[in-house]
């Protein structure tokens, strides 16, 4: 058996080298993260419509998911007080600057971002800096899921802000939620099936990753630094994990087998449509926010893929979204699978959520990707 070594990100030491994948809305927030962060992995809270159950929700969005972000660290804190917490949050996020200076502000130690490119991330962090001090130790860490993203992203925090990323993440196409790649790309890949256990082209994403830790070996070796890689996308059992360490990762993220614990903070309806899923209800879907996403089939996306939902009220979530030419409200579909309204809500997975068969523990979701006994 592999020696389990911590996850390092600079003065940051993870116990067990799994961080838990931010899911909004409200699917990641404080009881899962800081479970996590207790075990000994790292916990993300997703910053997506954070605040939807706040009685002003509907009347300042932004204010509050700002109180919120506070708030929820302070939960998730309370649960693993020498845990490492952070958050996630869209670049397609509208006022995503001040979400990200908002969590700095709130003390997180890690901050993740995808769904675009965070380009100008290092630049919010150096403003949160100069608002709240020298003692912000929080890290950045980019989501990639090609190489030329992942070029994109250092050339241009190496330019502008001679910086490099504390921590890669690679998320592959087997992953939940918004994917990092054109439909086009997902089919390449036969990533996009009712079968993809049988279609997946591994051999050739694990070509894409090998190219990825080829870019951030160069940032490394200019910055004189470590820069850990995880891997994500389709962790779900130890020989995942395996694997992601044969490619040359140093830690895997994983957000769907945490969907079904006792922590995690969703519904259980919610969590009981992953155990009760079939290999051929996920399905790739295209969402308002412009990108592929995948999910689990359910009357709602049977509704959307023929009719237009109706739109009541405009949330403010997006950067570019026009409510008039968008076939629903990405907000109201999300909030609506964590409130367990199932059949108008939109119910992202990843591609082994029908794998679930039963609730368990986030303790025992950690040990059991690490290879330990339940005891350890």
């Amino acid at each position: 058996m592999r020696k389990i070594n911590p996850l390092v990100i600079g003065d940051l030491i993870a116990k067990y080298p799994v961080i838990q994948g931010g899911m909004g809305v409200g699917i990641s927030l404080s009881s899962l993260a800081g479970a996590v962060a207790k075990a000994g992995g790292i916990g993300i809270i997703s910053t997506a419509q954070i605040g939807f159950r706040d009685p002003d929700f509907l009347k300042d969005p932004m204010g509050a998911n700002m109180r919120a972000i506070g708030t929820e660290f302070e939960k998730a804190r309370a649960i693993a007080p020498d845990g490492i917490i952070g958050f996630n949050i869209m670049v397609a996020t509208k006022n995503y600057a001040q979400y990200v200076k908002e969590a700095v502000k709130a003390g997180a130690d890690l901050i993740i971002s995808g769904a675009g490119l965070p380009v100008d991330l290092p630049g919010y962090l150096e403003e949160a800096k100069r608002i709240a001090g020298e003692t912000v130790r929080t890290k950045l860490a980019p989501i990639v899921s090609t190489a030329k993203s992942a070029m994109v992203i250092c050339k241009m925090w190496d330019r502008k802000y001679k910086k490099a990323p504390d921590l890669v993440v690679i998320e592959g196409p087997l992953a939940g939620g918004h994917l990092g790649f054109s439909r086009e790309q997902l089919s390449e890949y036969g990533a996009d099936t009712d079968n993809v256990p049988e279609t997946y082209d591994a051999t050739a994403y694990d070509e894409e990753v090998r190219g990825i830790l080829k870019v951030v070996k160069q940032y490394e070796e200019k910055y004189d630094k470590s820069i850990p890689v995880v891997l994500a996308g389709g962790i779900y059992t130890r020989q995942d994990v395996e694997h992601a360490f044969d490619l040359g990762a140093d830690g895997v993220q994983v957000a769907t087998r945490f969907v079904t614990t006792e922590e995690c903070d969703a519904p259980m309806s919610y969590k009981q449509t992953y155990i009760d899923a079939k290999k051929e209800d996920i399905v790739i879907t295209k969402s308002p926010v412009g990108m592929p996403g995948r999910a689990i089939r359910n009357r709602f996306l049977d509704y959307v893929a023929d009719h237009k939902a109706k739109i009541e009220h405009c949330y403010q979530c997006l950067e570019h979204c026009d409510p008039k030419n968008i076939p629903y409200c990405i907000t109201k579909a999300l909030s609506n699978a964590a409130e367990g309204d199932l059949d108008h809500a939109l119910l992202f997975c990843g591609s082994n959520a029908y794998r679930a068969d039963k609730i368990e523990t986030v303790e025992h979701v950690i040990y059991d990707l690490m290879g330990l006994p339940s005891e350890a």
